[in-house]
């Protein structure tokens, strides 16, 4: 899981990681008051000290680099995240993580345009290039890239620009999917099996999140813990680890409103609760 959904102060959540008997850390921000890239290589060192000093590994990186509206410009792209990658590679090279994330762009147009695919061919032809470069120094340092849709204005709207997008960049082993469940559900596409198989081929990490709609199959409306979710979490959990498309699962906390009358107390020690029996039933 994030580091913070343990909790807010690094060390008393790598102590819950450790006391939860979880092996495998997802850092992103929070860590000595620091994001993972911002982090100098001092904090760094330090931070992977107390992780190893708790039994713990680093499983993802979670940068935000790419996370902008690509309507800035080449230009700003450029200062804002590529230019970041260097110091990203700096600490990965300290905290060893299995993938680097990085996040899938966003635009101001999304309600506008139908295929994010084909308003990059046409207006965008830079930002492939872009994630390229970055995917290549990243991968040339020694680790693989995953790439997560997020859940407002992203150029990921469904599985074809997904697809259309990995096609298209075309690096290969070197980079995949952080598929995100509940993410691309708030982009408009319900998580069923078929959206599951849809993207299979791209996916390395998977990302779950509770949420429930007002209606079956509905936009989401509330957050909630897992086992009470809208969406068949268990059915494409169980496809998921029997796949073997993510050796890792990675619990997020749920976005959407609060329910009157819901029990929100303890929600992400009932999440892992759940999906540990969900995983321990797996063949």
């Amino acid at each position: 899981m994030l580091n913070s959904m343990a909790h807010r102060d690094f060390e008393t959540a790598l102590d819950r990681h450790a006391d939860w008997g979880l092996k495998h850390l997802d850092l992103k921000g929070g860590i000595l008051g620091e994001d993972v890239v911002s982090l100098s290589s001092e904090q760094a060192t330090q931070a992977k000290d107390m992780i190893e000093s708790r039994g713990l590994s680093v499983y993802c990186m979670s940068t935000t680099l790419f996370d902008e509206f690509v309507e800035v410009g080449e230009d700003a792209f450029v200062v804002n995240h590529l230019d970041l990658v260097d110091r990203a590679i700096e600490n990965a090279n300290i905290l060893q993580p299995h993938f680097v994330r990085l996040l899938a762009a966003k635009t101001r147009r999304r309600s506008e345009i139908v295929d994010s695919v084909s308003y990059l061919e046409k207006e965008l032809g830079w930002l492939l290039g872009l994630y390229r470069e970055a995917i290549e120094k990243i991968s040339d340092a020694g680790f693989r890239v995953t790439i997560e849709n997020e859940c407002h204005d992203c150029l990921f709207a469904n599985t074809g620009e997904i697809r259309g997008f990995f096609d298209r960049l075309d690096c290969g082993e070197k980079v995949s999917l952080t598929w995100d469940v509940q993410n691309l559900w708030q982009m408009g596409i319900f998580p069923t099996l078929a959206v599951y198989e849809d993207l299979k081929p791209w996916i390395s990490y998977y990302h779950v999140k509770g949420g429930m709609a007002e209606s079956t199959g509905g936009s989401l409306k509330w957050r909630s813990s897992l086992e009470d979710a809208s969406w068949p979490v268990e059915q494409i959990t169980r496809r998921v680890i029997e796949d073997g498309v993510s050796p890792v699962i990675c619990l997020n906390g749920s976005h959407g409103e609060r329910k009157a009358d819901y029990d929100y107390e303890n929600v992400t020690e009932r999440d892992l609760i759940y999906m540990k029996r969900i995983w321990e039933g797996c063949p």
